[in-house]
């Protein structure tokens, strides 16, 4: 089975967005090739642009099963996104200055995951992950790529992760920060796509009829 992980380059506001590096540190996991899961990162340009240019090739590809990664600067937990909206804010311009049309994307119905939320919110948990459910991705890039990906029928999973977060104070145990943090997400995520491959294998194709 094929994976594709995508995360994002900078933007205004973030200068170095941690979902790039995470994307390229799950998809080099040597335990996806374990489990016959071949994987490949893919960096987005923080453009609504890039959507058309860079997200479309990649998912006519036809990967097997598809994991987003964005950045939630203002949270404090990761957010596991179960659904995607049409919605897009003219309030924020992307990392080329462009923002989207004023009223793009009205009439289109929400899109629903098909991936099982309380699994992965166990996943993230086992790794001692704050992790909780989503159902607004937002009105910017993540939401917008989302929306796109979703349109397939392989399992699609977006996931926000917040900025490394500082340790609690004196006498709060349990939370992991900085690097510790971010090994645990990673392997918490390969958990994670490893626990999609079941549905994916119900829409793979044979080779030999391809």
């Amino acid at each position: 089975m094929r994976l594709l992980v995508t995360g994002f380059g900078p933007f205004p506001r973030m200068p170095r967005n941690p979902s790039a590096a995470m994307a390229r540190e799950v998809a080099a996991a040597p335990r996806l090739r374990l489990h016959g899961i071949e994987a490949a990162p893919l960096v987005l340009t923080t453009a609504y642009g890039s959507l058309p240019a860079e997200l479309d090739p990649a998912l006519a590809a036809g990967p097997d099963i598809l994991l987003l990664l964005g950045v939630a600067g203002r949270a404090s937990r990761v957010r596991v996104e179960e659904r995607s909206t049409p919605r897009r804010s003219t309030l924020f311009s992307d990392a080329r200055g462009a923002r989207p049309e004023l009223g793009a994307g009205l009439g289109a119905a929400p899109r629903r995951t098909r991936v099982r939320i309380t699994p992965v919110l166990r996943s993230l948990a086992r790794h001692r992950i704050e992790a909780r459910r989503s159902r607004d991705a937002g009105r910017y890039l993540c939401n917008a790529a989302y929306f796109r990906a979703l349109a397939r029928t392989g399992p699609t999973l977006f996931v926000h992760i917040p900025l490394v977060p500082k340790p609690r104070r004196a006498g709060r145990r349990g939370r992991l920060a900085g690097a510790s943090w971010r090994r645990a997400l990673a392997a918490a995520l390969v958990e994670i796509v490893i626990g999609m491959g079941p549905a994916a294998r119900r829409f793979v194709v044979p080779a030999a009829i391809r």
